[in-house]
């Protein structure tokens, strides 16, 4: 048999290639928060756009804008800027529910403090099942979740639109706190002759 995939859904992984500086770590720790479902997030919904995340904002935007080429093989000078960006804090016993990001197209987390041995991230996949089969054995074609480690000064980028969420953290654990962004196309998207031309 051969065994193919079509159709994947692209997630990345970017490292911060350095450590977070004490001025990036206590900027972020100390942002007013606000409650959120399951745990708190920063009021600041503008988070990299402070002159304090600068070089995190370039390493993010750049990391955005690699993806997007890679993935969307834009045939124009098309490119990704980042709209919202805010931080978030789960302290132990808490979680962050499952959602997406509308008016995004690719958004992204940027772990500033997590335990790999104990944080993850889920992402699910959603759509009409036609028959539920039970799996002897999970892999990347029949499981409805999909989970990765959350790794501090690492990035990961996905769809917007791809469902995700952390689930309850232990009691004992650190507060997990993730730099998140969404972002949106800037150029020329579509085609004028085919009439799906977007001049944003």
């Amino acid at each position: 048999m051969q065994l193919n995939q079509i159709f994947p859904i692209p997630v990345a992984f970017f490292d911060l290639p350095r450590e977070f500086t004490q001025h990036e770590l206590n900027f972020i720790k100390n942002q007013t928060q606000r409650p959120n479902m399951g745990n708190t997030s920063s009021e600041d919904n503008y988070v990299l756009g402070k002159p304090e995340l600068v070089d995190l904002k370039e390493f993010c935007l750049d990391s955005v804008n690699q993806y997007f080429q890679a993935v969307y093989c834009p045939d124009t000078a098309m490119k990704l800027r980042i709209t919202q960006s805010w931080s978030n804090y789960t302290n132990g016993g808490q979680f962050h529910h499952r959602h997406a990001h509308p008016n995004s197209m690719v958004s992204g987390v940027l772990y500033i403090q997590s335990d790999p041995t104990k944080d993850r991230i889920y992402f699910y996949k959603t759509g009409y099942q036609q028959l539920k089969v039970q799996a002897r054995d999970w892999n990347t074609f029949n499981s409805e979740s999909w989970w990765f480690e959350s790794k501090p000064a690492q990035l990961i980028l996905f769809p917007s639109s791809l469902e995700h969420m952390v689930q309850n953290t232990q009691a004992e654990a650190m507060t997990r706190i993730s730099l998140s962004f969404n972002t949106f196309p800037v150029g020329v998207i579509g085609n004028n002759l085919e009439l799906t031309e977007l001049l944003l």
